[in-house]
């Protein structure tokens, strides 16, 4: 799969799940003004990929918000063990602190395989931090603390993405175009 069409599922993603079932009400208002930065990684290790971390930290850090006010660092094929993720995730986090950006900006991660503890791997729930490929997402702490501000009870979007999500179930999701992780063994 090539860049443009890692991006374009990536934005079919954003448009229809992320801003399309509101599943992220702050989501909306950068996308449409374009400050949503999405870049696919091409590395061939973890090395490599935690290299790209490095470059889009510093970058994120150096621009202008108004240019670019987060970033979607996507690696296609990587990892496509959740929990090899997870794991990367918290080195990810360990990054930011190495760049003197704690405070600055946070990490959040999606992946097709995206499990909550304490659900089981069908369990619709899930969805709601699920995209098509293992996508770390680079955020200014900055503007989310200017959404969360205009976001009434902002506390509660976990619980209403929850209930969106049962409401929907899986039929809904694949009727969003979206797609189901194959399971262990499947092609």
């Amino acid at each position: 799969m090539n860049h443009e069409e890692v991006i374009a599922a990536t934005r079919e993603w954003i448009e229809k799940a992320v801003i399309g079932l509101n599943l992220c009400p702050f989501a909306k208002s950068v996308y449409v003004k374009n400050q949503v930065r999405i870049v696919v990684s091409d590395a061939r290790h973890i090395d490599g990929f935690l290299e790209d971390l490095d470059r889009e930290l510093d970058y994120l850090a150096g621009i202008d918000p108004e240019t670019t006010d987060t970033t979607l660092l996507i690696h296609p094929t990587l990892f496509p063990d959740f929990l090899d993720f997870n794991d990367v995730h918290q080195i990810a986090d360990e990054a930011v602190v190495e760049h003197e950006l704690d405070g600055v900006i946070q990490i959040a991660s999606f992946h097709p395989e995206f499990q909550f503890a304490d659900t089981e791997p069908d369990d619709i729930t899930n969805y709601t931090n699920r995209a098509p490929f293992p996508t770390l997402h680079l955020i200014r702490e900055e503007s989310l603390d200017r959404a969360v501000e205009a976001f009434p009870e902002a506390e509660m979007i976990f619980e209403r993405n929850i209930e969106t999500m049962k409401k929907l179930g899986l039929a809904g999701w694949l009727a969003l175009g979206m797609t189901r992780p194959k399971k262990h063994g499947e092609e």
